[in-house]
Parts: structure tokens; sequence; C-alpha cells
């Protein structure tokens, strides 16, 4: 934790000692879109903080847009620190989109030395309707981690990520007009299948029997929000907050009194604790994804958004049942 903190102290310093480096290797400034040989303009480069992002941008930007991720696949985000070369990397992108209401602990440090002439800087949970970190089912837990007072898994409710991509569209529209069009109907189609991943949820939560399913993290307290369900998570809204031994025995008898079926575990951390309480309480384990970023093996198999977010689907089917 020390370490971490000493990491952010430095950044705003890598950060311009790396922009300034990169002006001495380059008599003037270049522009942000470049004519290629053919008179046409390059791509924008982009990038994004979180797999959800990087998605509904390539999605609008389509054949315009040059789209990295700064977290690697695989990797977990939430404890994520980016190197000198990503702050580089930043400096010199046409436009950084990331969550905010807390998610990138390194965000505000990263941004301060980007020239913002240059860089359109996109929070796409600003202006937002969050949730704070104590109402999405884990109290406890609220003050233990680094990501301030608000829940910032907004991308597990369709419609919120809609609210974020809309952001995404407007800032490419600002970069290049040129292309707005594009960017208007390419938003309109995710638009509109956000809209169908949404009714599909409200169908099957309609036919649930029970409303309550238990979790290993705090992530989906909005999806639970937005279809009236209720989360019980084993750790906050940091998957590293774990519970007291005291906390597992008051979570397996839950699971007990409440014929909870399945202890849900994700991806990218260790599911030890899920497995202890299930096998404790009998029950059995299956995958709900957070979608903080895709496996290495979902990146290859061509998963996206839409296709994990359903697969959550048919989970949740089989918890609620």
């Amino acid at each position: 934790m020390n370490a971490k903190k000493g990491w952010l102290a430095m950044l705003s310093v890598i950060t311009a000692a790396a922009i300034a480096g990169c002006g001495a290797n380059n008599a003037a400034p270049q522009p942000n879109v470049q004519p290629s040989e053919g008179g046409a303009s390059q791509k924008l480069k982009v990038y994004t903080s979180i797999y959800p992002l990087e998605y509904v941008t390539e999605r609008i930007g389509g054949e315009h847009v040059d789209v990295t991720n700064i977290v690697p696949a695989g990797v977990e985000p939430h404890d994520f620190e980016p190197t000198a070369k990503d702050i580089v990397a930043l400096s010199q992108a046409n436009l950084f989109v990331y969550n905010g209401s807390g998610f990138e602990v390194w965000v505000d440090k990263a941004v301060e030395g980007m020239d913002k002439s240059k860089t359109v800087i996109v929070n796409t949970t600003e202006g937002l309707e969050l949730l704070k970190a104590e109402e999405d089912g884990h109290e406890e837990h609220a003050d233990e981690h680094e990501h301030g007072e608000f829940d910032p898994h907004v991308w597990l409710d369709p419609t919120l990520l809609k609210a974020q991509a809309e952001k995404v569209k407007d800032a490419l529209v600002q970069k290049d007009q040129a292309h707005s069009a594009d960017y208007e109907k390419n938003y309109q189609q995710l638009a509109s299948d956000l809209d169908q991943l949404d009714r599909e949820f409200k169908e099957m939560v309609a036919k649930a029997s029970t409303k309550e399913f238990m979790v290993s993290h705090s992530a989906f307290g909005y999806l639970a929000h937005r279809y009236g369900l209720e989360q019980i998570a084993i750790s906050g809204i940091s998957p590293a907050d774990e519970p007291s031994p005291a906390e597992m025995k008051e979570l397996v008898e839950h699971v007990k009194e409440h014929n909870i079926k399945y202890v849900l575990f994700e991806t990218l951390v260790s599911p030890k604790v899920a497995e202890v309480i299930a096998r404790e309480a009998g029950v059995q384990t299956a995958t709900l994804n957070p979608l903080e970023g895709l496996t290495e093996e979902e990146a290859k198999s061509g998963m996206d958004y839409l296709s994990v977010m359903r697969a959550n689907l048919e989970t949740l089917r089989k918890a609620l049942q």
C-alpha cells in the first residue's frame, strides 16, 4: 500500500519527464490526425482504461480509430499501475477514455501532465447517478478500498454503459467531425444492442424464483439495482477485501438459510474464498464475469461485452431459479 501511494506521488514527475523527453526528440509538434499518402486522414489513436470502454470505443469508432486498452488481457485492473512507457503513450493519444468514479486510482496524476489541447480526456461516469459503495451490498468493506465512496462498476448496467458510450461518441465527433455521421450511426446501432440486452435481463428476472445472489466481490451493484435484485458480496468493491473468519461463517449460514444454490466467482481473481463458502454450505459454484477485463482465452476466442453479458444472464438464470 505504501509503495502504491509513493508511486502515485511520483507519477506527475514521471509524466512530465516522459513528455519532455518526447518533445526533445521531435523538432515540432505533430498534428493529431496526420494525412496519409492517399490524402485520407490516419486513424485516431485512442487509449482506454478498461475493457468495456475499449469495446464501445471500437464499436463507435469503427474503421476510423485505433484503440488500445492500457490494461493487458488477463490482468485484474483494480490495482493496475501504468508504467512510464504507458504514460508516454497516453501523452501521444488523440483521446483517452477512462471510467472514473474512483476506479482507476492512478488516473488523476496521469492526466495532470497531459496536453488537453492535443488529447481529449473523457471521464465516462461524470454526471451519471452513482451508487455509494455501502449501498451495493457490503457496507463493512466500504472504507477498506482505495476507490472512493462510489461503486465504479457502472458498465454492468447496459443502460449506463450506453450513457458512457454516448460520451465516447461525443468526444470522437469533437475530435474528428469529418466522420461524425459514421460515429452517430455506429453509436445508434450499439445503443440498440444494449437496449436489447437490457430487455433480455428484464425478461429473465421477471421469471426468476428468487432475487438474491451471492458473488465473490461487490461488483454487481448496478446490475442488481437495475433489475431489482440483491447481491450478497463476499468481499468489497475491491476483490482484495477478504472477509474475516466471522464474516465467512455468517456467509455460509446465509447461504443455507436463504436456500442459495450457487456461489458465484469471477474470472481474474482467485476463487478460493468463494469455493470454501460453497463447500461449507454444500452448494455449487459458477462464474459471473464483472467484465473488468477479458481473460486471454476470452479475447482469443472472440468474446466481447455482449457475449459475456449473455453468459452472465444464463448464469444468473440458474442461480435465481
